[in-house]
């Protein structure tokens, strides 16, 4: 990272090294505006579509949206966020809420989805120029190497952080399944690992292999509810730390082996090949790669699902998300998605969007990280805390807009003839656990 303006969150007794932080500044200056920041700042609020949004500069003055009321208030705390923020919007809004620089006054979610709105209504009529400021860079690199660092920036975190806010039953940090309105967190995500498991057909006996298993949630769930063997592969290793504690701790070592290793090195052939949330960091230039990848593992008569944040057409992901929370991210279309199947000839048998679940999951998610913030300010720090915020904000926003999409694609070999012929045993008993 070569922007001065970052430094390291601290962490004690861990290695702090990836963990990356915008600093919290407090200073205003207190000199006014010049007429032309002014200007500048009107020209952005229309090439942003005039969303309802006062924005007050950091003397106080106050630009109130045109022939509409304020829902939210915007301030800029010094004049360099407002430079910041009119050229390089996509990474400035993030990096400056962070630091304290800009605040938000109003429910940040509702603020996001707002702001998305306003913005995706105003591009159909921006000239060709405005392209290149709005526009995301390109992933990083998803080499075995640059991977290895990507997942460790994000998912090595801590598990005590995690576990400040994800469910307590298996540790989910993906899309739940919400069979119910009134669903709790932990019964839609025990609901959306009976779901993919109703999805694979799984047997006693079965061999699964599972490509990025998380903190092993859901192997653990296939083992002890359908009797199957599990090889996992994980490059995360605090990740892998916390699945094999709790592995042993539920008796369920020998059916299930966790593996450090990426996804390219498996090895075998298994009735079942499954990946929750991994396929967006893999890079769609390795999409071929992982089409062989399942093409070899797969027995003649196994299914295949993969699980994944997607779009409803090519885009790259948000510069801010991509460049301080998921580096590598690439969230493909469902034509994209569809090449990894085409590649090899497999059949897909069952395409489902959980878009709406992910909202949901989101603002659960949400709902726990605020009430227990203070907490996750001591373990790193108040930019830290505000950048996780916004990042799960956004998120929220970004799927209830339709700007994000959530793909469960099962698929199997072209000529298995052994194929489910309905849909009627996933949803013949409920997936809700009466009690979670």
């Amino acid at each position: 990272m070569t922007n001065s303006n970052v430094h390291r969150a601290p962490r004690s007794g861990k290695d702090n090294t990836h963990l990356l932080s915008i600093p919290h500044e407090s200073h205003q200056p207190n000199r006014e505006p010049r007429s032309y920041e002014r200007w500048l700042l009107d020209k952005f609020i229309r090439m942003a579509g005039s969303p309802p949004v006062c924005f007050q500069l950091w003397n106080g003055d106050r630009l109130e949206p045109e022939h509409q009321v304020a829902r939210f208030t915007l301030t800029l705390n010094d004049p360099k966020a407002l430079y910041s923020l009119v050229t390089t919007p996509n990474l400035a809004i993030g990096d400056l809420y962070s630091a304290g620089r800009l605040d938000i006054e109003g429910d940040l979610t509702e603020f996001m989805e707002t702001v998305y709105r306003s913005v995706h209504a105003a591009q159909e009529q921006w000239p060709k120029w405005l392209d290149s400021l709005w526009k995301n860079p390109n992933p990083r690199s998803s080499g075995i190497a640059e991977a290895k660092e990507n997942i460790h920036h994000h998912y090595d975190l801590g598990n005590e952080f995690y576990k400040l806010w994800l469910d307590r039953a298996e540790m989910q940090y993906t899309c739940a399944y919400y069979e119910h309105p009134e669903n709790t967190l932990e019964q839609a995500q025990l609901a959306k690992l009976e779901h993919v498991c109703r999805k694979l057909r799984l047997k006693p006996g079965m061999t699964v292999v599972e490509a990025g298993c998380g903190w092993g949630g859901l192997a653990r769930y296939m083992a002890s509810h359908y009797g199957v063997s599990v090889r996992s592969y994980n490059i995360s290793r605090e990740q892998l730390d916390y699945a094999k504690a709790e592995t042993e701790r539920q008796g369920l070592t020998q059916q299930i082996t966790y593996i450090e290793d990426d996804y390219r090195n498996i090895e075998g052939q298994y009735d079942a090949f499954v990946s929750i949330g991994m396929l967006e960091h893999v890079g769609k230039e390795n999409y071929p790669a992982l089409s062989n990848l399942i093409m070899r593992s797969l027995k003649p008569n196994g299914l295949a699902l993969l699980h994944s944040i997607g779009r409803n057409r090519p885009m790259l992901m948000n510069a801010w998300i991509e460049k301080r929370i998921f580096p590598g991210a690439y969230p493909p279309s469902i034509g994209e998605f569809m090449k990894i199947c085409e590649h090899n000839d497999f059949s897909v048998l069952d395409v489902e969007n959980l878009r709406l679940h992910y909202a949901k999951t989101l603002t659960h998610w949400m709902e726990n990280f605020t009430h227990h913030q203070d907490e996750v300010t001591r373990m790193y720090d108040e930019s830290f805390t505000r950048a996780w915020r916004f990042y799960l904000a956004g998120s929220i926003a970004a799927f209830r807009v339709g700007s994000l999409q959530l793909f469960q694609v099962v698929f199997s070999h072209g000529d298995n003839n052994l194929i489910p012929q309905t849909r009627h045993d996933l949803y013949a008993t409920p997936t809700t656990p009466e009690h979670s």
